[in-house]
């Protein structure tokens, strides 16, 4: 399809999926459920460390998706998907969208203490220069980071990928908690699609990569828990979550969250924390030591569906109707 003007809308060519090398079997699926191969290119390294990216096709006026979630090394993933969109750029793809399953740097989205920096502003920054046109984002950290762009982000969420899941556990008299204030949003957003209760463990920072779990606004007695967040790091924040309404009398207590980081201490706390499932999706690559302890929920398809509603112009948001 030429490129062309046709009403308010910009028409580009074919659709095109290039994947990173942070998580290719994620993008291999988002390109499959897109309906798409994965166009070929080649990342390298010269001796010295740095990147050497090459598009192997020809991208020249089409609808370009590079998929890279930004996980750890952060830094690495990250300069491999601003090399990849200026690639494209610069051969006249028609249109380049960011494809992130993980926003790396997400967690500095304000400045809370004197002479630090917004970090999640800068990444944006670097990807608006570096060519990118539109942005997907899995579960951002913070909502707002979406405000930090000059250029569309499609903001998705994962509770089409946990909803079938819990709905197979039978759950009993369900609550849906947020392990902090900032995930009520999302915890009530499940609780509406699981037709079960909202709870709130109102949680205290003792520093940056350590939480305390103070007191539980709800009730949970004798109900099933669903422990819900946009991702798990050092686990700090669930396990403490998982103490409280153990004291508050609940039956049954389920983990989910989006992204499994899992850095640091996190896989030690969680065996120990003795719950009935912990659930993430695989939008980063899981260190070998959680694959026996976590189910791991495929989130291909959705990204798939929303990459080809994007191309052919069509709503995201109608992904997340019930």
């Amino acid at each position: 399809m030429s490129r062309k003007n046709k009403g308010s809308q910009q028409r580009y060519g074919a659709l095109q999926v290039i994947a990173g090398s942070a998580n290719r079997p994620l993008a291999e699926a988002a390109a499959k459920s897109a309906g798409v191969r994965l166009t070929k290119c080649e990342v390298t390294r010269f001796l010295d460390g740095e990147f050497n990216v090459q598009v192997a096709e020809n991208v020249r006026g089409n609808d370009v998706f590079v998929v890279q979630p930004t996980c750890s090394p952060v830094n690495e993933n990250l300069m491999e998907l601003i090399l990849l969109i200026d690639a494209c750029r610069r051969a006249s793809a028609g249109r380049i969208t960011a494809v992130i399953p993980y926003y790396g740097y997400a967690r500095k989205d304000r400045k809370d203490e004197g002479r630090v920096p917004i970090s999640a502003k800068v990444v944006a920054n670097m990807l608006t220069v570096a060519g990118a046109n539109r942005v997907v984002a899995l579960e951002l950290h913070a909502a707002q980071i979406q405000g930090f762009f000059d250029i569309p982000v499609d903001h998705l969420y994962s509770a089409p990928v946990f909803k079938e899941h819990f709905r197979k556990k039978r759950l009993r008299d369900p609550k849906i908690v947020a392990p902090d204030v900032g995930g009520i949003k999302i915890a009530r957003a499940y609780a509406r699609r699981l037709h079960g209760g909202l709870a709130i463990v109102d949680k205290r920072r003792v520093q940056a990569d350590e939480a305390e779990a103070m007191h539980l606004i709800g009730e949970v007695k004798g109900c099933d828990v669903v422990l819900i967040d946009d991702l798990i790091s050092t686990g700090g924040t669930m396990v403490e979550a998982v103490r409280v309404v153990r004291d508050h009398g609940c039956r049954r207590v389920f983990l989910a969250a989006t992204h499994g980081v899992f850095c640091g201490p996190a896989i030690e706390r969680l065996r120990a924390a003795d719950v009935e499932d912990i659930a993430v999706t695989d939008s980063i690559p899981l260190p070998a030591a959680a694959k026996d302890l976590v189910t791991v929920l495929p989130a291909g398809a959705l990204l798939g569906r929303a990459i080809k509603c994007i191309h052919l112009s069509k709503s995201v948001s109608s992904l997340f109707v019930d």
